[in-house]
């Protein structure tokens, strides 16, 4: 069992920045991909951004709608998962959460199926 927990959501305005945390804690060693989904309002939730461990490394993916202001990372120490959020826009708003599964994945894991784990999300809200 792996339990997740996230932080760092709040209020922003456009063009602003946030940085988000998911504390994990369990069997985090076998967590070997991460990732990020968000649900705007009235929407389904969406795949934002997930990282993978593979034998060559690890291989990040990003939703087109934030490539080059998003980022994740993980703190393998302090079994955090982070994500930083640059250039906020309205459209970014929503619940964010933060999810891990133990397998290792070919090709990017946008899928909410291939998610074990799953914290209770963090609210971001950017103002126009």
């Amino acid at each position: 069992q792996v339990q997740l927990v996230e932080s760092g959501g709040g209020l922003v305005q456009a063009g602003g920045s946030l940085r988000l945390s998911c504390a994990a804690s369990g069997r985090t060693f076998s967590s070997n991909t991460v990732g990020w989904f968000r649900q705007a309002p009235g929407k389904e939730r969406a795949f934002v951004t997930a990282a993978t461990n593979t034998r060559s490394g690890r291989i990040t993916y990003y939703a087109d709608s934030v490539k080059g202001r998003f980022t994740i990372s993980r703190d393998n120490g302090n079994n955090t998962i982070h994500l930083q959020m640059n250039s906020l826009k309205p459209e970014d708003t929503g619940v964010y959460y933060c999810a891990v599964d133990s397998r290792r994945y070919f090709g990017a894991p946008v899928k909410e199926s291939q998610y074990s784990y799953w914290g209770q999300g963090t609210q971001v809200t950017v103002s126009s």
